[in-house]
């Protein structure tokens, strides 16, 4: 199936939000199917292959728990909000296989909903495993000074960082040290919102999401390293 685009996806992402419920969701999953499914396997195909220009490593897999995610949500671990759909739809591209949690592997991310399409690469939050990577890969110094300057960059062209939440320094870390800020970070990730009529042109989502992946593209790989270390490689 050919990637031409989403079309439909918004209007029916803002008819769940007014009929958030499992009934009103498989009366109408032909809809689900045409306009959000079924695009989203064929978007998953096409941008898998050109992101593999950019990082041959990157997994692209058109199924539910792989690059799909679910349209119910658990709601016995969402917290306050217990509506049982999303109105929101995420798409990820792991670096590093399917083994293990995909949201703690460095990514290639999107979400779009009638609000936004959100695009980023990097961890969102770290677990410990993580964290503890992260802090013993930015002890270096050459490593946290390159670093800062990957985020510099990337913030002069318009992208922004997520992730900074401590407040005090970790051990091993002291306010002398250069871009010693970045030891505050639950998470390390960049991102970019555009509007969400975008995805509408399959032409025009793809290629403005491979420009914006291939910008982020040095944080990606740092995060990758960050990864490994974690996993003991």
């Amino acid at each position: 199936m050919e990637f031409t685009g989403f079309k439909g996806a918004i209007d029916f992402l803002k008819d769940i939000r007014k009929n958030n419920n499992k009934e009103w969701f498989e009366a109408n999953r032909d809809v689900y199917e045409r306009t959000i499914l079924n695009p989203s396997k064929a978007f998953v195909v096409e941008m898998g292959e050109h992101l593999m220009a950019l990082e041959p490593s990157v997994d692209a897999d058109p199924k539910i728990n792989r690059s799909l995610f679910k349209m119910y949500r658990d709601v016995r671990r969402m917290g306050e909000n217990k509506e049982p759909m999303k109105s929101k739809i995420g798409i990820i591209f792991p670096q590093g296989g399917w083994s293990g949690c995909r949201l703690q592997k460095s990514s290639f991310y999107l979400h779009f909903s009638p609000d936004e399409l959100f695009v980023a690469v990097g961890v969102r939050w770290f677990n410990k495993p993580m964290l503890d990577a992260y802090r013993e890969y930015i002890r270096d110094d050459k490593n946290r000074v390159d670093l800062g300057r990957v985020l510099e960059k990337l913030n002069s062209l318009g992208y922004g960082t997520m992730g900074q939440e401590y407040k005090k320094y970790p051990k091993g870390f002291s306010a002398d040290m250069q871009s010693v800020e970045l030891s505050l970070h639950k998470g390390m990730a960049t991102y970019k919102v555009l509007e969400p009529h975008i995805i509408e042109d399959g032409d025009l989502l793809i290629d403005a999401l491979y420009k914006i992946y291939e910008d982020m593209l040095p944080l990606q790989q740092i995060m990758y390293k960050v990864s490994q270390i974690a996993k003991g490689d």
